[in-house]
């Protein structure tokens, strides 16, 4: 539409300056009539949407500049128009650039073994226990385990980081990242389907699909500013009997920054947020975002990293902490405990030998006893160890112990033979991105755990939030998030497993942890963490606080300078010629304003 228009303005014009008027005129009509019949289906199809737009308008000007017999207008506003679309389609793809690059990252092939063999199959073909060669270059298809001596990946595909990062044999490698070392060997653990990348796509793909409040206010003032150019292109003809003043107020209304800014300021807040590592599945979430004053954070898997690790060994005289290690690790293989998982990485940290445990027996959730190297060997909860010995004491290990702390006892044989202490630690960034949340415009933290009252309380402590407090139900943590919204207090819920997703619903912002956090959690919230780490958040509400900031500046100023060029129209100041050229200065100038967003 636009090389049409465009050719029948060189056409005209070069005519007109030789002195074929008559044929200018005919060839501006030209120029003209396929844009506003591609116009007016357009705007046949929105009806039957239901939908009005100021597409309207646009063919209001046309039409009219043919039937008044000014064809040139009619061909720079058809010019224009095009134009302007082209312009906005492009700014659009600019701004949903960063989530446009996650979804052309889906891999579609891996290369499985069968046996000894290789077979390039389709990644829906992959199943957990699949072992896969992953090659330089490839994006992993799936999450899995590195079955080799190490990995080299970059992740910053899903944390936004460029730094590699390198894994063990062993470690979680998540789908989405890209090998850039040598080859390896991954072991699958879930489906493609289920896999941290092809979730982030469902995500991103439902984001470039849905439209902000903002955006569909926008619409609805949109139809107030057609009733507006259509009554003021009246008043203008009526009051002073010249048509052409009626016409040059329909171009320069053509078409409206209103429409034009805010979609595109609100994907690129979005796009700018994807880039940082936080997935926004929506514009409302976004405009959400900008307005929190007051979070509610779960602590295990938020603010600590979800998982207990071996802090302290504390052996029996005449023991070494490694024999300690040692003996709990192999009997623990025989476990699928969380707390067997921490000690047997441990044990692999430190490059332990374990023994193979025979005769165990296992009571849920205490502990567990058997045989490693010939001797009877028991791991678990104090209460249970104890209950298993024929003398001595642990009470010489137990001094000083952190209040956050998970012991595990050991005793060989019947006898004491150390402490293994395990923590949830808390992140090392987590002090930095509450503070970076307060700095953010946050008034009030909250601490709501799960886990004891006292841990809940230390952490909180050590953290310094406004409020702490622990031993919570699913529907604990839902009736804070009730009192604190009662208190006209916009609210957001950060969390990452099953039981926080009942809080994360009823949040005005519900943020999960992490693209691997529970699927309820995410289905749940408005927002995902593709990273495991709180940083980004804080980094998120500035953005859409700045987002928000730019789409309305774009439309006030956007607005203002139609208004005031719809009234120099009317008053017969600015001829439609000029006035078509005027309003594409305003809307080039409005959407690269509200391309800002991106940066």
């Amino acid at each position: 539409m636009l090389a049409i228009a465009l050719t029948g303005l060189s056409i005209g014009t070069a005519l007109w300056f030789t002195g074929f008027g008559t044929n200018a005129d005919l060839a501006w009509t030209l120029g003209t009539t396929p844009v506003l019949a591609g116009l007016l289906w357009q705007i046949i199809i929105t009806l039957r949407r239901g939908d009005v737009g100021l597409d309207v308008v646009a063919a209001l000007s046309m039409s009219a500049a043919l039937a008044f017999g000014e064809p040139l207008a009619g061909n720079v506003v058809a010019l224009m128009y095009s134009g302007g679309q082209l312009l906005e389609t492009f700014a659009a793809g600019r701004a949903r650039q960063e989530m446009t690059a996650l979804l052309g990252r889906v891999a579609r092939t891996a290369m499985r073994y069968d046996g000894t063999r290789l077979h390039e199959i389709d990644i829906t073909a992959i199943s957990p226990g699949d072992r896969l060669l992953i090659r330089h270059g490839e994006v992993l298809p799936v999450d899995g385990h590195v079955a080799a001596e190490q990995a080299e990946l970059d992740m910053s595909a899903l944390t936004g980081e460029s730094i590699p990062v390198h894994l063990a044999d062993g470690a979680e490698a998540l789908s989405g990242s890209t090998l850039i070392g040598a080859p390896f060997d991954l072991v699958a653990s879930r489906p493609a389907a289920e896999s941290t990348y092809a979730g982030i796509v469902r995500l991103v793909e439902a984001a470039q699909s849905s439209k902000a409040p903002m955006a569909r206010m926008a619409d609805r003032y949109a139809m107030g500013f057609l009733l507006l150019t259509v009554i003021l292109a009246g008043a203008a003809w009526a009051f002073s009997g010249d048509h052409l003043r009626a016409l040059a107020v329909l171009v320069v209304a053509t078409p409206c920054p209103l429409i034009l800014a805010v979609p595109v300021a609100i994907i690129s807040g979005m796009s700018r947020t994807a880039r940082i590592g936080v997935l926004v599945k929506n514009g409302g979430m976004l405009e959400a975002l900008a307005d929190v004053r007051t979070a509610v954070l779960d602590k295990t898997g938020t603010l600590t990293g979800g998982q207990a690790e071996v802090t302290e060994i504390r052996p029996m005289p005449g023991i070494t902490q490694d024999d300690v290690l040692r003996r709990a690790a192999s009997l623990d293989q025989a476990s699928g405990h969380v707390v067997a998982a921490a000690l047997l990485q441990a044990a692999a940290a430190r490059k332990l030998t374990l023994s193979p445990p025979t005769n165990v027996v296992e009571t849920a959730g205490e502990g567990l006893h058997g045989q490693i190297d010939d001797r009877t060997t028991a791991v678990g909860s104090r209460s249970y160890v104890i209950a298993q010995l024929t003398g001595g004491s642990f009470d010489p290990l137990t001094t000083d112990l952190p209040v956050d702390a998970m012991t595990v006892a050991i005793a060989v044989d019947g006898r004491p033979f150390g402490l293994i202490v395990l923590q949830d630690r808390i992140r090392p960034d987590a002090r930095q991105s509450l503070d970076a949340l307060r700095a953010a415009g946050l008034t009030r933290i909250i601490l709501a755990s799960g886990d004891r009252d006292d841990i809940a309380q230390a952490v909180g402590t050590d953290l310094g939030v406004d409020f702490s407090v622990g031993g919570l139900h699913p529907e604990d943590k839902v009736a804070i998030l009730r009192r604190e919204k009662a208190n006209n207090a916009k609210v957001m819920m950060v969390g990452d497993g099953i039981n926080d997703a009942p809080a994360l619903a009823l949040a005005d912002v519900g943020v999960a942890m992490g693209a691997r956090g529970a699927a309820a959690s995410s289905e749940a919230a408005g927002i995902v963490l593709l990273v495991d780490a709180l940083a980004p958040l804080a980094k998120a509400v500035t953005i859409a606080k700045r987002t928000r900031r730019i789409a309305l500046e774009s439309v006030v100023v956007g607005l203002g300078l139609s208004l005031a060029a719809m009234i120099a129209a009317a008053l017969g100041y600015l001829p439609p010629v000029q006035g078509a050229l005027l309003q594409e200065v305003i809307d080039v100038a409005v959407i690269l304003n509200a391309l800002r967003a991106l940066r």
